[in-house]
């Protein structure tokens, strides 16, 4: 019994010291100019990959004295943005080969129709521009059909390389989009696809 009580006396004088622990740091005051040294460094991306995109094109913008603010959309890139998440998240794909390559039928309810018909119809017009492979696209009332096949369709790799990316692949396919991020939110017109 005598060691239950101390145990318990213990307790109860530690008390006030445990109590006071959280007041002690409500009282802590921030001064300008203050630093915390020991302090964690902080996490290097926003938390979500469209606001951390936007953050990283923003801070360009102001770092750059040639910037004409009087042109710049930050609004019609996120809604870009939009378009991407919904064509990558939202959209059903169903993928079957076909020679030389794989046709693609992606389909949307609601607002992910006109995402896919945007995001497909820039993203042809850039394949073809940059020489890759054929993309024949057609609209239909849900969505779009590609038929994709390789340039040349002898090429067993290139058509098996085709067949594995599948639509997003072929989507997420190029070095393009960090300009075309950049030429939207800079007010680029032709950059735009219909925001």
């Amino acid at each position: 019994m005598r060691r239950s009580l101390s145990i318990a006396l213990s307790a109860m004088c530690a008390w006030p010291l445990v109590a006071a622990a959280p007041l002690a740091a409500q009282e802590h005051v921030h001064t300008p100019g203050m630093t915390h040294p020991t302090a964690a460094p902080l996490p290097t991306q926003g938390g979500h990959a469209a606001f951390a995109a936007i953050s990283e094109i923003v801070a360009m913008l102001q770092a750059d004295a040639s910037t004409d603010w009087s042109k710049v959309n930050i609004e019609r890139l996120r809604l870009h943005l939009v378009d991407m998440d919904l064509v990558t998240l939202r959209s059903r794909v169903a993928a079957t080969p076909v020679t030389g390559g794989a046709q693609f039928v992606v389909r949307g309810t609601g607002e992910t129709i006109a995402a896919i018909k945007r995001m497909t119809g820039a993203h042809v017009t850039m394949v073809r521009n940059s020489g890759g492979p054929r993309v024949v696209r057609t609209e239909l009332v849900d969505g779009v059909r590609l038929i994709v096949t390789a340039a040349d369709q002898s090429e067993t790799a290139a058509v098996a390389k085709l067949r594995a990316l599948g639509f997003i692949g072929l989507m997420a396919t190029g070095d393009h989009h960090a300009a075309h991020h950049m030429a939207l939110a800079r007010g680029d017109v032709m950059a735009d696809h219909g925001h």
